[in-house]
């Protein structure tokens, strides 16, 4: 039970979050701001640790949580870095 909820929140997450990107991606292309480029690549390294996690933690039968965590963590943190940056370098 516990898989299929981590499954459905993080499939609505990468639903979300791709929603997201494409939005940044359509401003970037109305308006030509770097900080709408930043902040899609923000968001697609985010949803890319989250979707990443989830097919190695099934692959893998959750063995290696850890390094599974670390991953998730580590794209999670440069992808909001890359959104931090766009909200700082927006004109």
């Amino acid at each position: 039970m516990v898989e299929l909820l981590y499954a459905v929140s993080t499939l609505v997450f990468v639903v979300a979050g791709l929603t997201m990107v494409g939005m940044a991606i359509r401003a970037y292309v109305q308006t030509s701001r770097d900080a709408m480029l930043h902040l899609s690549i923000g968001f697609s390294l985010a949803v890319a640790g989250a979707a990443a996690t989830m097919i190695s933690a099934f692959l893998t039968n959750f063995d290696g949580a850890k390094s599974l965590l670390l991953v998730n963590s580590g794209l999670t943190t440069f992808g909001y870095l890359f959104v931090m940056y766009s909200l700082v370098t927006y004109e």
